[in-house]
């Protein structure tokens, strides 16, 4: 019993949890989803029941009644237990003289859909298929031999078969296209994932190069400028460009730690965008007029908050512009303006042409401005002035608009969507070819019913020319001649009237049949004491 307790706790379990996700489910019912139930049991009401479009009976009243709430309770069934909805629409559609084809049609694609594994779908198509034998041998006698059994395998593979078929195809399909999205988005974030260590190793490895070889130079600079500014021989002017050189240098030094913080981190540091801000460029000014450029810095418009990002952006500008124009341009005026304009904040660097003719050799330091102002959402543009000059000017939005990074291995993505498409095609193919083999059976059986003649057919002229009190025997000699089984469909017996008391009779097929009738014409002769005593006829309804 110890033994079995966890078991007995897993079964109560299993059912716990079916209810917990079928309340779920409810919860998530959005009004779309209820309209559309509506209109599609609206569409069964209107061809099953009234005005029944598609069925032979026609309730009233109270059966009316019983028979929509039936249809409703196995309508709504089908979404939470598809196969005991599947067992009893097929009591109602067959079972009983009250039609449901429809509705029979709607529950059992809802099976096929919504059974997930094949071992319950192929038992509840088993039990649903012997079922459905018995119910027709009961209620449709008439139809016996090889077109009978035709006949009703027929209308289980149009009703029951083919909707079946169809759901388990598109439940298929839908499964395996939702795995490989699944998978696809998996190896999308794997791929991130591997892509970000690989970037974060590789910026690692060059923060360290920085901070190994650069960071080394400027604490020389640094402790070299210190102990020079100590010298007694120099005068206040060379004391002071020495006090600018060494602030240069730890500033660099400060500047290059944050840089390699940025490069040993996804996202720059925080400090760094509160610290060199739009706001800043003043000091950034002040800093090159110390160190003898001249420079002047022009602002307009109206100031606003700026994202942190633009604003770290436009401080980059700035320096990048008053770093170029010392280095190609040494002892040009530079102009630096700041400009907010109703929809965009404009950061212009432009320098006159250097006096002395020489200029620096150009270095990357531009690439990487374009870059980053391309992430912040903005557009650089650097060129040369028709004077001579050359400028530096960012256009930069108000609202935070950063740019995502492109993939680096679109070509992956589309080789990787490519095998998807060669495998979604195909997803279910079992289903759809068992489909196919059901219609080529249904559509090549009634082929070959067609072309076969209709035999023992009496034509109308013999039947006005019989009449009663007429020997039996010169009746039957006619109905003999060449006589082989009708080819008719069901018991020629149905809808006749009573055979008269001790009365045998004879029934065959009239040659004056008709596509409008709704049925077959019968004609019957019946015989007693060696004479005709009644011929009669009806049409039966097929």
């Amino acid at each position: 019993m110890r033994r079995l307790v966890p078991e007995l706790t897993g079964s109560w379990e299993r059912p716990s949890a079916y209810l917990r996700d079928v309340l779920h489910r409810v919860r998530q019912v959005t009004p779309w989803r209820v309209g559309c139930e509506v209109f599609g049991l609206a569409w069964v009401f209107l061809l099953d029941l009234a005005p029944g479009w598609l069925s032979d009976t026609h309730p009233s009243g109270w059966a009316l009644v019983g028979l929509a709430a039936a249809f409703v309770v196995l309508y709504l069934m089908r979404l939470c237990f598809p196969a005991v909805a599947l067992l009893l629409a097929l009591l109602v559609a067959f079972g009983t003289n009250s039609g449901g084809i429809t509705l029979m049609v709607v529950v059992a694609y809802a099976a096929g859909y919504r059974i997930a594994s094949w071992r319950r779908a192929l038992p509840t198509a088993v039990i649903g298929l012997a079922l459905y034998m018995l119910l027709w041998e009961g209620g449709v006698p008439g139809l016996t031999g090889f077109l009978g059994s035709f006949v009703m395998l027929t209308v289980y593979g149009m009703v029951v078969a083919l909707p079946f078929l169809v759901g388990r195809y598109i439940a298929q399909r839908n499964a395996l296209v939702a795995a490989l999205q699944e998978r696809e988005e998996r190896m999308r974030r794997e791929r991130t994932m591997l892509t970000r260590q690989v970037r974060l190793r590789e910026r690692n490895r060059i923060a360290q190069d920085m901070h190994d070889s650069l960071g080394h130079r400027l604490s020389l600079i640094s402790v070299h400028a210190g102990a020079l500014a100590l010298d007694g021989d120099l005068g206040e002017r060379q004391r002071e460009a020495v006090q600018v050189l060494r602030s240069a240098a730890l500033t660099g030094m400060e500047e290059l730690r944050g840089v390699i913080g940025v490069l040993r981190r996804d996202d720059p540091p925080e400090e760094d965008l509160a610290r060199r801000t739009v706001e800043a460029i003043d000091e950034l000014v002040e800093g090159a007029r110390r160190a003898g450029v001249r420079v002047s810095l022009v602002r307009g418009g109206q100031p606003c908050p700026l994202p942190s990002k633009v604003s770290h952006a436009a401080y980059r500008v700035a320096q990048e512009g008053l770093t170029n124009a010392n280095k190609h341009a040494p002892g040009a005026s530079v102009q630096v303006t700041v400009k907010y304009e109703p929809d965009a904040l404009v950061v212009e660097v432009r320098n006159n042409p250097s006096r002395s003719g020489v200029a620096g050799s150009p270095g990357v330091g531009l690439i990487g401005l374009g870059e980053r102002v391309r992430v912040a959402g903005g557009l650089l543009h650097v060129g040369p002035l028709p004077t001579g000059g050359f400028r530096i000017a960012a256009v930069l939005p108000y609202e935070d608009t950063t740019v995502a990074e492109e993939p680096e291995d679109s070509d992956e993505v589309l080789v990787a969507g490519t095998a998807r498409s060669g495998v979604r095609k195909w997803a279910g193919v079992g289903s759809i070819v068992a489909a196919g083999v059901v219609l080529l059976v249904i559509v090549g059986g009634y082929t070959w019913i067609g072309i076969q003649p209709v035999t023992n057919v009496v034509d109308r002229a013999f039947y006005d020319s019989v009449y009663r009190g007429q020997p039996e025997s010169e009746v039957r000699a006619r109905l003999t001649d060449g006589a082989q089984p009708a080819n008719s469909i069901g018991d020629l017996r149905k809808d006749s009237a009573p055979e008269p008391a001790g009365a045998v009779c004879e029934y065959r097929l009239s040659d004056e049949q008709t596509y409008t009738s709704g049925g077959q014409l019968v004609l019957r002769f019946c015989f007693a004491g060696g004479k005709v005593v009644e011929k009669n006829s009806h049409l039966q309804r097929i």
